[in-house]
């Protein structure tokens, strides 16, 4: 089954960007490559080592797990800090982020929730700045809220928490990613 937003890029977008910056070969369109969605758990976890804080800690983090893995639609990877600092309140080996890398159906899933549902749910939302997306054309996106999903139930939520999206293209260049993105329907400020 194909997704509404995979069939767009084959159909609408792909001819519209050969046409708009000269591509030859059909390989040489640019493409969304895959989505890194990561978030930190140093501002969601207390760090304190009582007995009831490390139960807490735990149920927190499998809330997280929990919650990451509704919105992205598979289990993410835990990450562990690989060394100590002592200015964070952070050990090696403890957990540090949770993260998950889309690719494929999953992944055009995921930026048609992000684009159609998500971000217009978003507080105070005007749109993505241009300015987000780097020069080799991928874009990043900071997400203060995991209750702008509707995967999430809020009456269920205990903690908030934000995340990061990246969406890593194949383009070449911060215009053609800029283009790509605005084709598939990201919306950008004016």
């Amino acid at each position: 089954m194909v997704n509404l937003l995979e069939e767009k890029y084959n159909k609408v977008v792909v001819p519209l960007l050969r046409e708009k910056f000269g591509y030859k070969n059909i390989y040489a369109v640019p493409k969304v490559v895959k989505i890194v969605v990561n978030s930190g758990v140093a501002k969601t976890i207390n760090v304190r080592r009582g007995k009831e804080t490390v139960q807490n800690e735990e149920d927190l983090i499998k809330d997280l797990i929990g919650e990451f893995s509704l919105i992205t639609g598979q289990k993410p990877q835990i990450v562990r800090a690989k060394k100590s600092i002592a200015g964070f309140k952070l050990r090696q080996g403890m957990i540090a982020g949770v993260r998950a890398t889309l690719r494929g159906r999953r992944m055009y899933d995921f930026l048609s929730r992000l684009i159609n549902v998500a971000l217009p749910r978003t507080r105070d939302f005007r749109g993505v700045a241009g300015k987000s997306v780097d020069g080799g054309g991928n874009l990043t996106i900071g997400i203060p809220e995991q209750i702008i999903f509707p995967e999430i139930p809020h009456d269920k939520v205990r903690q908030i928490w934000g995340m990061e999206v990246t969406i890593v293209t194949s383009a070449k260049n911060q215009e053609e990613g800029l283009e790509l993105l605005r084709q598939l329907g990201m919306p950008f400020q004016r």
